[in-house]
């Protein structure tokens, strides 16, 4: 399990700088002028290009890349254009709600979807009605449901907030309450795709020879869908659940924006209209680094249902 777990970490390190390369290139081309930004619209020609130099944008794009990477090995992102406050700091700060968002909506998304893809293993009419949720729940754009649960559950009921975000520090239960409505959100489109992945996971692996043995041998209905059957399809159902995870951090964006919650991608939408671009270069490498974690998680998990993954 190290050697995996070592292997995927060196094989990180070239996609981060890869990453942060084509970053670093294509915000350079964006259309607009981050000199003119810092200076102001009133400034002159003469102060912009002032303002250019203190910046090092007159530099040769490679050097600034190469001043910026040196900067970031030591956790030094830049600082913002527009607040003029450290990057890494803003970013860390904006952490908390997007990872927790994200984490409860998988979480949920993980559950349900495994529990409905079990109960559809057994095919017949349940079956059919699991794919029938599926793809409805696929089909459903999570912006129009994220307003259609505000206005049912926020407005009408008064049941739970329906904008902002509590600290866990501060309340737990604020924290959770606020989680309520963008998690599930997030979660209906993630559920109907990894119940979809369990059931067809799950039925192929009830069809298998071990498993009639099993039955056979007395081993309760139960006891063989939980601890053997499930334990086969653990690998397929773990790629859906390390893709849903994936698959919510871009949502976040949009449901973080509906929500007015203070994390990554409200960060991201905030730089991209304001030209900051030592901020958008943050929140990508911020990114960057969840998804390689949790494709680490996933792989350590895969280490452990299938053995052969660990020397592969």
């Amino acid at each position: 399990m190290r050697r995996l777990v070592l292997r995927r970490l060196a094989m990180s390190v070239p996609l981060l700088l890869v990453v942060s390369a084509v970053t670093f290139i294509m915000i350079a081309f964006l259309p607009g002028d981050a000199a003119r930004v810092v200076a102001g619209k009133q400034a002159t020609a003469a102060q912009v290009a002032q303002v250019r130099e203190q910046l090092g944008l007159d530099r040769p794009l490679w050097e600034q890349y190469v001043t910026w990477l040196g900067g970031a090995l030591h956790g030094d992102l830049g600082t913002s254009l527009v607040n003029k406050q450290s990057v890494t700091e803003q970013l860390v700060s904006r952490l908390e709600p997007t990872l927790s968002l994200i984490t409860c909506a998988t979480l949920l998304a993980a559950v349900v979807g495994i529990a409905f893809g079990i109960l559809g293993a057994r095919g017949g009419a349940l079956g059919r009605l699991v794919d029938g949720l599926s793809v409805l729940g696929l089909a459903v754009p999570t912006f129009w449901l994220a307003l259609i649960l505000v206005v049912v559950f926020a407005v009408r009921l008064g049941l739970l907030p329906p904008l902002g975000y509590t600290s866990f520090q501060d309340s737990p239960t604020g924290w959770l309450l606020g989680l309520v409505l963008p998690a599930l959100t997030l979660a209906v489109p993630a559920t109907a795709a990894i119940a979809k992945q369990a059931r067809d996971a799950v039925a192929d692996a009830m069809a298998r020879p071990f498993v009639r043995t099993l039955r056979a041998a007395g081993v309760p209905e139960r006891s063989i869908i939980l601890r053997h059957a499930l334990k086969n399809a653990a690998v397929p159902v773990l790629t859906v659940v390390g893709l849903a995870f994936i698959g919510a951090l871009s949502g976040a964006i949009a449901i973080e924006y509906v929500f007015a919650f203070p994390g990554l991608g409200g960060t991201a939408v905030e730089a991209t209209a304001a030209g900051d671009l030592p901020l958008i270069q943050g929140v990508v490498i911020f990114l960057t680094v969840i998804v390689i974690v949790v494709n680490l998680l996933v792989d350590i998990a895969y280490g452990y249902f299938n053995p052969k993954v660990r020397v592969g």
